[in-house]
This record gives C-alpha cells, sequence and structure tokens, in this order.
C-alpha cells in the first residue's frame, strides 16, 4: 500500500508505541519510523528489536515527521510535547494514545504550536504486559480507535483528522470519532472501573493470603486469575488514568456501590430472584460483546493452558 505519512515519530517504545512501529513498518502504513524513550536501556532495546530509527533526543525524533504520537503516561504527555514543540514542522499532526482524552485536551492544547493540528486518539487495544518486547504489529487489528478531535476551525484541521483515520485503518483499527468528555465516561464504565476493581481484589487478596497460609494463590480458580492478570498492568499508566479521569471514575464507581450494595442485600435475604435476574443480565452482556467481535466465545477465553 502507498504510505499515508512519509514519516511518524514515537515518542514512547513501550507495548502500544512498539505496536504502531511494527504495525506502521509492516503494513506500509509509514515509510520511515522514528522512536524515542526518556528510558536509554529501552531505546537500546527497541535498536535491537528493529523497530524502527531510534533517536537519543526528542527534537531529533519529531523534526521532519508527519505525524508525532505520544506513547507515554496520560501524566508524562505535557512534558513530552512541551519538550517535542520547538522543533515540531508546519503542519505536523499531533495525536496521543491515552485512556482519557479530557485532561489530555486540557494539557496539550495550550502547549501546541500554531503551525501544527493535535487530533487525540485513543486505540481501545492492549495487553497487561509492558515495554518494547511486548508489542505485536497484530495489536489493532479490528480493534477500535477512537478519536476526539477538538474545536479547530481551520479547513486544514478536517483534512488532518481524515488523513489520520486513514493510518489507523492502515493499521487495522476500526475508526470511530466521539467527544473527549463522552469517551471519558464510556471508558470508565469499560475499562476504568473494571480496572480498579481488578486491582483492589487482588489487593485484598494479597493481605488475606498472610492468614490462609497462600491458599488463595495455591488454589485460584478461573475468576481470580483473570483477575490478577489485569491487576498486571502498568501502575504508572493507570495511576495517571485515575487521576486524569477522576470526575467520570467516581461518577460510575458511586452507581457501582449503590448497585453492590443491592447485591449484598439480596445475597443477606436470600433473595434468589434478584440473584438470578441480575445473573441472566449479565451473561447476556457477555454475548453481546462476544456478537461484536471483542472477545472469542473459546473455552477458557481461548488461553492457552499448554503452558
Amino acid at each position: 500500500m502507498a504510505a499515508v505519512f512519509d514519516r511518524i515519530a514515537i515518542l514512547g517504545a513501550g507495548l502500544v508505541g512498539g505496536s504502531i512501529a511494527r504495525a506502521a513498518l509492516e503494513s506500509g502504513a509509514a515509510a520511515a519510523v522514528m522512536l524515542y524513550d526518556t528510558d536509554a536501556s529501552v531505546r537500546r532495546r527497541a535498536r535491537e528489536l528493529n523497530l524502527g530509527e531510534v533517536s537519543d533526543a526528542v527534537a531529533d525524533a519529531v523534526r521532519d515527521a508527519d505525524l508525532v504520537v505520544l506513547a507515554v503516561p496520560v501524566g508524562a504527555m505535557a512534558a513530552a510535547l512541551r519538550t517535542a514543540a520547538p522543533a515540531l514542522k508546519r503542519g505536523a499532526i499531533v495525536s496521543d494514545v491515552g485512556s482519557v482524552k479530557q485532561a489530555v485536551v486540557e494539557a496539550l492544547e495550550p502547549l501546541l504550536p500554531a503551525h501544527a493540528y493535535l487530533i487525540p486518539g485513543h486505540p481501545i487495544a492492549g495487553t497487561e504486559r509492558s515495554g518494547p518486547d511486548a508489542g505485536f504489529a497484530t495489536l489493532f487489528h479490528n480493534r477500535w480507535h477512537i478519536l476526539t478531535p477538538i474545536a479547530d476551525a481551520r479547513p486544514e484541521y478536517a483534512a488532518a483528522v481524515t488523513r489520520l483515520e486513514e493510518f489507523w485503518r492502515a493499521l487495522g483499527a476500526n475508526v470511530e470519532r466521539m467527544d473527549a468528555a463522552h469517551h471519558d465516561v464510556v471508558l470508565a464504565v469499560t475499562s476504568h472501573l473494571p480496572h480498579l476493581i481488578a486491582f483492589n481484589i487482588v489487593a485484598m487478596a494479597e493481605d488475606l493470603e498472610s492468614v490462609t497460609e497462600s491458599e488463595v494463590v495455591k488454589y485460584s480458580a478461573s475468576g481470580f486469575r483473570d483477575f490478577t492478570r489485569i491487576a498486571a498492568s502498568d501502575p504508572t499508566m493507570w495511576r495517571d488514568v485515575f487521576l486524569n479521569n477522576k470526575d467520570a471514575v467516581l461518577e460510575v464507581l458511586g452507581r457501582f456501590s449503590e448497585d453492590l450494595a443491592a447485591l449484598q442485600r439480596a445475597i443477606r435475604w436470600s433473595e434468589g430472584d434478584a440473584l438470578y435476574a441480575l445473573f441472566e443480565r449479565a451473561r447476556r452482556m457477555r454475548r453481546e460483546v462476544i456478537e461484536a467481535g471483542q472477545d472469542t466465545a473459546a473455552p477458557n477465553f481461548g488461553r492457552d493452558t499448554s503452558q
């Protein structure tokens, strides 16, 4: 395929940044890929993995880039753009991969040079692993990538959004546009709260393990194993997510707490019909997720049990 961008720069060479580099090179969506990471050991590993041309300076990485992707934790994005901004070429597109969008817009928009275009984005794809070795080119295949364009009246801005959509489709993603505030509420429900619950349950189990003589780990059933998988996600990234999406998370958490209290009452008073109705609703939602192509119906969720 013809390259969508002649040159892209990715700041952050972890799971998502490394996967963008792999996918862009493999698909031909970018003719050249530049990478930068603040960690020298990560830069060294990115070179060993041939993820693109790796620079030791932000300015060198972004200077001639048509697209600059901030693939760093949400809390580090302002610092990354502040360093990159003086070297951005005229017409450069700046995007990101953060799981929070309103806070990203508020942090980045004041730092953007007038000759560049800010188009925040969020690929809803990832694993619990991190680092450059964790990435793979097919990470975005048939996954959603949400763009949250800002209020920019320049005619060139609309063309830049369309071009960025084309890039992500070339990487295999399904692309949709969304208001930033609405995105944050949706993700609070579908991603942020589930992670918060997983972190809390696993931390509670760790406390209990000292009482049960390691039986929590020894007899872990599939439900707890899946919670530990989610809870193994990068702590820096998730700390920044919750600090930067606190309003939406607290709103959804409040609703969850109310529903949890109702569930507690149903168990206490042996209200079997209420429990069954809730479980059946949840079961229907699981079927809808599978039918939408967002997971597999394979036994054990497709987990490789040979290892």
